[in-house]
């Protein structure tokens, strides 16, 4: 994620439901600010436009809802965030195949066994529970360490 920042490039989150939720917040923190003051960050979550995700649902499936967003709106050297607590939600594996092809590395949060999502991701990080609160609640926390980390590193040379 800090070397996307730095090459000018964004970070890309999406999920359905719950993870929806996180990946919006996750988002926000990076274009707002997290905890430190510093230069707002491109991010975007896929789930926020609901005239993309109802008319690419419409008119292709709900399947390819994240996925013709990726292939809009990702470049090489981006950085997707796919956030699946069973690892197999087609829409998201469809979405991190289409980011794998145009050369975005990908982070998978993902539950215990994390499917397939964990196979297919340049870093997969796996929450060991099979209850999706858990795997949830662990996923905005690495979600919010990520986004302290990006402050602690690019906090002082980006500043506003």
């Amino acid at each position: 994620m800090v070397k996307a920042f730095r090459a000018g490039r964004k970070v890309i989150f999406f999920g359905n439901g719950g993870s929806a939720a996180d990946a919006q917040h996750l988002a926000a923190e990076l274009t707002g600010h997290f905890v430190r003051e510093r230069a707002p960050l491109a991010a975007v979550a896929l789930s926020t436009d609901t005239s993309a995700l109802t008319a690419i649902g419409n008119d292709y499936g709900f399947e390819h809802v994240f996925e013709r967003q990726i292939r809009a709106l990702g470049r090489q050297g981006d950085v997707c965030i796919a956030i699946s607590t069973s690892g197999n939600s087609p829409n998201v594996l469809r979405a991190v195949e289409a980011a794998r092809e145009i050369g975005i590395a990908v982070i998978g949060l993902t539950g215990r066994s994390g499917g397939s999502l964990a196979k297919i991701s340049n870093i997969p990080i796996l929450i060991p529970s099979d209850s999706t609160a858990r795997v949830q609640e662990c996923h905005i926390t690495i979600g919010h360490i990520l986004c302290e980390y990006v402050d602690d590193v690019l906090g002082s040379g980006l500043e506003s």
